[in-house]
């Protein structure tokens, strides 16, 4: 006891030798703005994960179904969880997201809230249950899971009631109690439209901002799954990037302000600036990182003509740098075909990208180097030096003193090393602290600057447009308003990717195009009779929704006068994902002339197209 309490007075004697400053200067930096939560951060650390679409848009070849889908069209003979699953892992993906309920309202578990359930289905005889089957194989394969139940439902016949909130939550509480620890809620901005509605056939709207009483909802979510984020176009844990392209803004920080469309009323998913969302809020009011969001294949759903055209190795890695890269998440949609199973073209591409992404990143070619400091948090070396950069540890750092914002950091490699990928972290504990930077290169007796950026946060990844070879580099903190705490400075080298990305060949054809902007309707003249099986429809590709189509007629004709229609429908998620679109006939078709009617536009009063096609 004598001997403790000798100990503790030579400390409390050696602290009376230092002014009260450096006292202050050796503690932590003051964290700043809002902070991530524990489930945030494992989240941040996670990276990646997958959607999984899977249901009677699988066997109907849309991307939204109506609502009045037969169960008895769902049956995967060779449904295999695991395959599915375990192709996301070699991908080096950390879990998946199942839906579990679309738009449709098809629930893939034995629910009690609806007789639209998978029990109605041939597979498994009615006694399935796919959500039990990826809980499985997500435990077997050490993967995390979590859960879309789709909000809106077309089949329900009380939706737009009271009752169906009531419904939907307890379909959230019967996922969320009987399936295992979930990673993230997720949800999406899918809010009433046209449906089945039960045999009623018509357009239910509904009041965005009131209508699914979220803040209950979200309540629900943490008392039954307290350790899993919560996902949508507001929050509150994780924000929708605003596209389903896959990639966040160049400048992406993690703290968001969501804003209304109309000023004095509160922003709800669906009802919101989502395109402020790519960027972020400098000092926003939450912590609410970026989740971008996109299709392996063209569509989120399974479509046969689109096998072989899934994302290339080099096409993720792309996709990669531009959110992983930028500090958000990476959420790439699967879609298992009618069998069960990921196409085998699916799987190559996942276990390359898997194999790239080691490739790259195994090898830190910054290990090894000395790192000298232009400053360091009350001289303690131990605690806040630059050494902290190369430990693989994301929450040790070095931090400067409070008055040090733009301090400098220079890398000596033990020997001169090729690399053309820089990464940076900063301590997220601490708040996204630092505004922008700049790495410089030795060669030549001279400094080149070879990367700038902004925003840092929990990963940035600096591609460069060529290789430099050097053993030596600088880091400059051009702007913080705080001291900083920088936690990770790597070197990588990313080899040459052949991209096998294929494009299929049409024939070339002289068409003539009549349009009018007051009945909103092309009409084309092929020339000659084609044999029509089915029509395409590209919308405009400069970002705005002016005059996109998403609810349509098709026709054909033989002399331009008399006309039949063949087809009538909707482009499910079109603004959203405004890829072709591709609609089979019924029946194969023989005909020269084509129509193509707008029925509703998304925006504006006259329709646009790119392109038009058949095949």
């Amino acid at each position: 006891m004598r001997i403790l309490t000798s100990a503790f007075a030579l400390l409390t004697a050696a602290g009376t030798l230092f002014s009260a400053g450096t006292l202050r200067a050796q503690a932590p930096p003051k964290p700043y703005g809002v902070l991530p939560s524990p489930r945030q951060l494992a989240w941040h650390e996670m990276e990646m994960y997958c959607l999984i679409h899977f249901g009677v848009d699988t066997y109907t070849d849309k991307e939204w179904g109506y609502g009045d889908e037969d169960p008895k069209l769902v049956n995967p003979v060779n449904f295999d969880a695991k395959q599915i699953v375990g192709a996301a892992k070699a991908g080096g993906f950390k879990g998946v997201v199942i839906v579990a309920k679309h738009h449709d309202g098809l629930c893939l578990w034995p629910t009690k809230t609806t007789e639209h359930n998978i029990t109605k289905s041939p597979w498994k005889n009615g006694h399935g249950d796919m959500i039990k089957e990826y809980r499985a194989a997500c435990d077997a394969l050490g993967m995390k899971m979590g859960l879309y139940c789709s909000p809106w439902d077309r089949n329900n016949p009380q939706y737009g009631t009271a009752a169906y909130v009531k419904t939907y939550r307890a379909q959230i509480n019967e996922l969320y109690t009987h399936y295992g620890p979930l990673f993230i809620s997720w949800h999406d901005g899918a809010n009433g439209g046209d449906g089945y509605y039960g045999g009623a056939r018509e357009t239910r709207n509904i009041d965005r901002t009131t209508y699914y009483g979220w803040d209950t909802t979200w309540a629900l979510v943490r008392q039954l799954q307290p350790g899993a984020c919560i996902f949508g176009d507001v929050g509150p844990d994780v924000r929708w990037v605003g596209n389903e392209e896959g990639h966040a803004g160049t400048t992406c920080w993690a703290t968001f302000t969501p804003e209304a469309p109309d000023p004095g009323r509160k922003p709800a998913n669906g009802y919101n600036k989502y395109w402020l969302a790519t960027n972020g809020t400098r000092n926003g009011e939450f912590w609410m990182p970026a989740e971008c969001d996109v299709p392996f294949r063209p569509g989120w759903f399974y479509h046969p003509s689109q096998d072989g055209k899934a994302k290339t190795p080099a096409q993720l890695l792309d996709l990669y740098y531009q959110s992983v890269g930028r500090g958000a998440d990476l959420d790439l949609g699967l879609a298992p075909n009618r069998e069960g199973r990921l196409e085998a073209g699916d799987v190559a591409n996942l276990e390359a990208f898997g194999q790239l992404l080691k490739r790259i990143f195994t090898v830190n070619l910054a290990k090894g180097a000395v790192l000298t400091a232009s400053n360091i948090r009350g001289k303690n070396n131990s605690l806040y030096g630059p050494a902290r950069l190369l430990d693989a540890d994301r929450y040790s750092y070095w931090a400067t003193d409070d008055a040090i914002t733009t301090p400098q950091l220079t890398v000596t490699l033990a020997k001169p090393a090729t690399f053309n990928v820089i990464r940076l972290r900063e301590n997220i504990k601490l708040g996204q602290r630092i505004d922008s930077f700049t790495v410089d290169a030795f060669n030549d007796n001279n400094w080149e600057t070879v990367a700038t950026g902004t925003s840092i946060g929990a990963n940035r990844l600096i591609r460069l447009p060529r290789s430099i070879t050097t053993g030596k580099l600088r880091l400059r903190i051009v702007k913080a308003p705080v001291c900083i705490a920088l936690s990770d400075f790597g070197l990588y080298f990313e080899p040459a990717v052949k991209n096998t990305e294929t494009s299929a060949s049409s024939a070339k054809m002289t068409w003539k195009i009549n349009s009018s902007t007051t009945s909103n309707e092309f009409i084309i003249d092929m020339g000659s009779r084609q044999t029509i099986k089915a029509f395409t429809y590209l919308p405009r590709q400069d970002k705005k929704p002016d005059g996109i189509v998403d609810r349509y007629a098709f026709y054909i004709s033989s002399d331009g006068t008399t006309w039949q229609k063949v087809a009538e429908g909707e482009f499910g998620n079109i603004l959203a994902n405004p890829l072709e679109q591709s609609v089979p006939l019924a029946h194969p078709q023989t005909a020269r002339y084509i129509k193509f009617a707008a029925l509703h536009l998304i925006e504006g009063n006259s329709a646009s197209a790119a392109t038009i096609g058949i095949r």
